[in-house]
């Protein structure tokens, strides 16, 4: 072991880089929680009300109203309720993707796109964002539509 293991006022390598975490259930909130684990600010965005599925469904629940793994996925995340389907709420992401770098989705193929906030609506507010599409069985072929929800990430 040498003396560079333990720095703890050492940056973090992806210090200053901002994601948009539009994801749920497993395999979009740990690829994200490893980004923000290395230094990112991470913004979950959720629907309004329940929000992520996991919040009650993943593992017991120590206090409050989340499970673990839901906390544990969503650590070192800020968090903002958006409705998707709104225009109100795609104008909030808008906003919010204007100075982001990386955006990480992992509904089904079609879904961001039907929604109005897919990749070609967002490339156009930046550009250069970094936009990544998690998915069970690919974009296309016949097992596209079916969800995918493990730590595939």
């Amino acid at each position: 072991m040498n003396s560079s293991a333990h720095q703890p006022n050492r940056p973090l390598p992806l210090a200053g880089v901002k994601v948009l975490d539009v994801s749920q259930v497993m395999a979009g909130p740990y690829c994200c929680m490893l980004l923000a684990d290395m230094g990112a600010d991470v913004i979950k965005v959720e629907p309004p009300g329940s929000g992520d599925q996991t919040r009650g469904a993943m593992g017991f629940k120590m206090k409050g109203p989340d499970s673990m793994g839901f906390l544990n996925m969503n650590r070192n995340k800020r968090s903002i309720a958006i409705n998707l389907k709104s225009d109100a709420g795609k104008a909030i992401l808008f906003e919010l993707a204007k100075d982001a770098d990386i955006l990480v989705e992992n509904y089904r193929p079609g879904v961001m796109k039907r929604l109005g906030v897919g990749y070609e609506v967002m490339s156009k507010i930046n550009p250069a964002l970094v936009y990544v599409s998690i998915s069970g069985f690919g974009q296309s072929g016949p097992w596209a539509e079916r969800p995918g929800f493990d730590l595939m990430a």
